[in-house]
């Protein structure tokens, strides 16, 4: 089961499950003597995925929920059922928008829901393209095609003191349920999207709507950041939290009623709240802001007071059986691909009796899950912080290395990235002014250990401010660090990771490379993965290495993700004109970034994933050759939205692909390059990279059978006079 919702009298359960499937459980009986089986009813069976948001309206009369209308629900569509009657489900919006979070209004006359119907794009600011982003809000369909909407025009008109003349008024004063909730009408099922009003707030990022006393609920998402959170590198503060918004139907308008929040329900009657932000949890009232943190009607839940005793060993069998369960349920075949599951499932179970500590559980769940023979089966303990994980060692970004009693000589600086702030070399920031061969003398006025060198000083430094002493050799023989050199004194924020900066110093030595090999005919791309970080990765270079004749597209290492299809598109652009301007020397190729020659792809055995499939789809669309070795070979793929009662993460294989050329084939084999290129272990120690010989080659070879497209010449005027 994945969602429940109870009708206000407490008599039926709608039930969402795994498969698919809503159903509606009323209770036999009086419900107390379990003298009656519950009767059970097919509603609804979903062919796109998972349902969302079942409720009842207030009189139990209505069930409302979202159906998908695209694979892996994508898209959701407003689903309705009478259960007063024998009747069908009747769809009230079309599934062209997302629809997400309805809810009756307490009047039980209107049905408030959130839409992505906001069609308004912004260009991109580096590339040429438009997008979508806030397009959610807030909307309101009347059941009745006669009701009026509690906001806008009135042929009653407005009283001066903010209510509503006439039985409008009820949605500002009802209850939410209980045997004295008003009766919803009749539902005009035609034309009910047509009917639908926009509440009078801008759109934007909204999520979670829901109803309470005299007004609509929603959080509004704050926006200052992207995926990847970079909006605010170097911003001090906190960063801006989700708000909780109330709705007033009375008044009319929208106000903040919580300016921080991560979730909160609703109480039956909808005069409180329950908010949690972080670790916090606060009971509020509804329909007012608390102003001030001494106010009666808010009270702060005490979790220090939660106490648990658990039994261990039970609590292992249980986490057994339900991975166990899930994967049953999930797997991405219904036969299991062949595997007996119950068979294996009964071999490991006296085992987990064997069990003594987390460790060795999760031990027992990979072995479980591992005889499936599928990739991403994980088993992902609980996050928590390591041992010493709040003294991290602070990073310099930099090779060093002993230099005697003077100290510890800079051999080498990584350079910095500045459009990843996690590739800033601290020695690179101002004022610093370190350069290679200077010796880091001491650090926070402590001399530098001759033999341990600066660690020690940095340990627990990460991201702190920390003093260096760095000496330069001044002598007329030019010798770096020698004695009696001059000694400056400066502030540097380490690092507590050197991968971001390292990372991007290894792209920058692979396009070096590339360039140097092809003489500069040839552009070079590096994605990392098929997430927020590789489409990042992906532009930082993609514009410059389409003005090239070739490109070399290396997904080498590339960790997976959802983006293949995005990436591939950016690459299959086809060259078809040239644009030019007066007093302008370079020529615009049409479509923008758009190849002007062959692209090959570099790929070795840590392509994984959706690292597998660009490689696999770029061969079946002919883009380009691959090459390297054979890809890691696992792409049936996951949602990871299963966690066990310690929050040990728990995934199914689910998600499977069928991709020209190979079949179902790709998982546990991966893609066969098409130009077999293995590096042998010498070749992890040295300056070359035979795979990025081999691609250059081959783009140099496709240039000369099929030179790459170069702008045309103005040609004679056409008025000749």
């Amino acid at each position: 089961m994945l969602h429940l919702a109870s009708d206000p009298a407490g008599e039926r359960l709608a039930v969402i499950s795994h498969d698919g499937s809503l159903r509606l459980v009323t209770w036999g009986g009086d419900g107390a003597a379990g003298d009656a089986s519950p009767q059970v009813r097919q509603i609804h069976r979903s062919e796109h995925g998972e349902m969302l948001s079942p409720s009842f309206s207030p009189d139990g009369r209505y069930l409302l929920w979202t159906s998908p209308t695209v694979v892996e629900s994508q898209v959701h569509q407003l689903m309705v059922l009478d259960t007063s009657r024998e009747s069908e489900p009747v769809a009230l919006t079309g599934g062209v928008f997302h629809d997400s979070s309805p809810a009756f209004t307490a009047d039980g006359k209107h049905i408030a829901f959130l839409s992505t119907r906001t069609l308004d794009p912004h260009y991109d600011d580096h590339e040429f393209n438009l997008s979508f982003a806030g397009s959610v809000r807030p909307w309101l369909l009347p059941l009745s095609a006669a009701e009026p909407a509690p906001f806008g025009p009135s042929a009653e008109g407005w009283p001066v003191s903010g209510g509503r003349t006439g039985d409008a008024a009820d949605t500002a004063t009802a209850g939410t349920g209980g045997t004295d909730a008003p009766a919803s009408p009749d539902l005009d099922a035609e034309h009910a999207e047509q009917r639908i009003v926009p509440f009078p707030v801008p759109s934007a990022s909204y999520r979670d709507l829901r109803t309470a006393q005299g007004g609509v609920l929603w959080i509004r998402s704050a926006q200052e950041t992207g995926e990847l959170g970079t909006r605010r590198a170097g911003v001090s503060g906190e960063a801006a939290g989700d708000e909780l918004i109330r709705w007033d139907v009375a008044a009319r308008k929208a106000t903040t009623l919580v300016d921080k929040v991560d979730s909160y329900a609703v109480s039956g009657d909808g005069s409180r709240l329950v908010v949690r932000a972080g670790e916090k949890v606060t009971a509020v009232p509804s329909t007012r802001k608390v102003e001030k943190d001494d106010d009666a009607e808010s009270v702060t839940v005490d979790l220090e007071r939660l106490r648990l005793t658990v039994d261990r060993s039970a609590e292992w069998a249980q986490m057994f059986e339900e991975t166990c369960r899930l994967m049953s349920q999930q797997f991405w075949r219904e036969d299991m691909d062949g595997v007996d599951w119950d068979a294996v499932v009964d071999r490991w179970r006296p085992v987990v009796a064997k069990v003594r500590t987390d460790d060795d559980l999760h031990d027992v769940l990979w072995e479980t899950v591992g005889e499936l023979n599928t990739s991403h089966a994980y088993v992902m303990p609980a996050e928590g912080d390591a041992p010493g994980s709040a003294r991290k060692l602070g990073l310099l970004g930099a090779d060093l290395e002993p230099a005697g009693a003077q100290g510890w000589r800079i051999t080498r600086i990584l350079p910095s990235e500045s459009s990843e702030p996690e590739a800033r070399c601290p020695l690179r920031a101002p004022g610093v002014d370190a350069r290679e061969g200077d010796l880091i003398a001491a650090v926070d006025g402590r001399p530098v250990d001759p033999v341990a060198g600066p660690n020690a000083q940095l340990a627990g430094a990460a991201g702190k401010p920390v003093l260096l002493d760095l000496r330069r050799g001044s002598g007329e023989d030019g010798a770096v660090g020698a004695a009696g050199g001059v000694t400056r004194r400066v502030v540097v924020v380490p690092l507590a990771s050197e991968e971001e900066l390292r990372y991007q110093d290894w792209v920058r030595s692979r396009r070096e490379y590339v360039a140097q090999a092809s003489q500069g005919r040839l552009g070079y791309v590096h994605v990392p993965d098929m997430s927020s970080p590789g489409w990042a990765q992906l532009h930082r270079d993609l514009r410059l290495a389409a003005e090239h004749e070739g490109i070399v597209v290396d997904v080498r290492y590339n960790r997976g993700g959802h983006t293949s299809q995005m990436v591939l598109q950016r690459l299959s652009k086809q060259l078809v004109a040239w644009a030019t301007a007066r007093w302008e020397t370079g020529v615009e190729p049409y479509p923008s970034s758009a190849p002007r020659g062959p692209v090959v792809f570099v790929a070795n055995r840590w392509s994984g994933s959706d690292g597998d499939i660009v490689n696999a789809a770029a061969q079946a669309m002919d883009l380009g050759p691959v090459i390297g070795e054979r890809t890691w070979g696992g792409v049936i793929g996951i949602d990871g939205r299963f966690t066990l009662v310690d929050g040990t993460t728990v995934t199914q294989p689910k998600y499977s692909f069928w991709i020209d050329g190979y079949g179902w084939g790709v998982e546990n084999h991966g893609v066969d390059p098409d130009i077999e290129v293995v590096h042998d272990p010498s070749v992890w120690f040295s300056e070359d990279d035979p795979q990025l010989d081999r691609a250059v080659a081959e783009a140099l070879e496709r240039l000369r059978q099929t030179p790459a497209a170069t702008p045309p010449s103005l040609g004679a005027p056409k008025n000749r006079g």
